[in-house]
């Protein structure tokens, strides 16, 4: 099978290329912007009649959420129109497609997690952009699964866990906010459960679905730092604070905790637990 990823110079395209090589199955062509602009609707029709894809896995996304804010074109031509050129191509071609959304689809006034099924209300740019993918893909007749996900780390990339250990050694105590509750998730873990539904290809359902993906486990970003440093033996003071003291360019959900029983009844995935998988990532750093 011919598989497209976008977005590979991101923290999810780049494990998407650590894990590659355990799917021999599978023969991947890795994009960045310099290689494929999405938003760049003919030169998206272009490369893919100049290459065979059987399935596409969008990475590609503008996920600067404060800097959004200030760039709402930047943000909508990536996560919106580029998303758009993807799927109308697709749908020409016939090739099916995964796009990678996320959490912030939601307000996070919801005191019970998110389902599939739920309503969305994005209250940023960010958010907004993300869901008007959602929405491009949702109005075609393509085959594809949108599957949302939440605050994803890396090994790669700019991430939370990532500033976390700078800043431990850096700084003697750091402020954190714990009233934005949530799951963090690893992006290989991501990676796998894609390529996983990717191999169940024949079991997708027709249309369009949306799935919920992020490691088990709910806590909030203060309980998120004080994990990271205490696993990476780093000795700084997290304090927990309210997030009206830690003002922001964008609104972030207070609740945005993800129901995953759809995917794994569906495709059989197993969903790791948060702490295990930062253990794991600090492992591989």
């Amino acid at each position: 099978m011919n598989v497209l990823v976008t977005g590979k110079n991101g923290q999810l395209g780049s494990e998407f290329q650590s894990v590659s090589e355990q799917f021999s199955q599978f023969n991947f062509t890795f994009t960045g912007s310099e290689d494929l602009d999405i938003t760049n609707e003919e030169a998206v029709k272009v490369f893919f009649k100049q290459n065979s894809f059987d399935a596409v896995i969008n990475c590609a996304a503008y996920t600067a959420v404060d800097k959004a804010e200030d760039e709402p074109k930047k943000a909508d031509a990536v996560n919106h129109l580029g998303v758009k050129n993807l799927t109308e191509t697709s749908e020409i071609e016939g090739v099916k497609l995964i796009h990678i959304s996320t959490d912030y689809v939601f307000d996070g006034h919801s005191k019970n997690p998110y389902k599939e099924s739920d309503p969305t209300s994005p209250m940023g740019i960010y958010g907004k952009t993300k869901q008007l993918g959602e929405q491009a893909i949702q109005h075609s007749s393509l085959n594809a699964i949108i599957l949302r996900t939440s605050w994803v780390y890396s090994t790669f990339g700019n991430n939370f866990v990532k500033t976390m250990l700078r800043l431990g050694q850096e700084k003697n105590e750091i402020n954190v906010v714990n009233d934005q509750f949530g799951s963090p998730t690893y992006a290989r873990d991501i990676a796998l459960a894609c390529l996983s539904i990717l191999n169940q290809i024949n079991n997708w359902e027709n249309g369009v679905s949306i799935y919920n993906y992020s490691n088990k486990g709910v806590i909030s970003w203060y309980d998120f730092a004080t994990e990271i440093m205490k696993l990476g033996s780093i000795d700084c003071k997290v304090n927990p604070i309210s997030s009206d003291k830690f003002p922001t360019k964008a609104k972030r959900p207070k609740f945005s905790v993800l129901d995953k029983a759809k995917i794994k009844n569906t495709f059989n995935i197993e969903v790791p637990y948060w702490r295990d998988s930062l253990m794991e990532c600090l492992k591989n750093k």
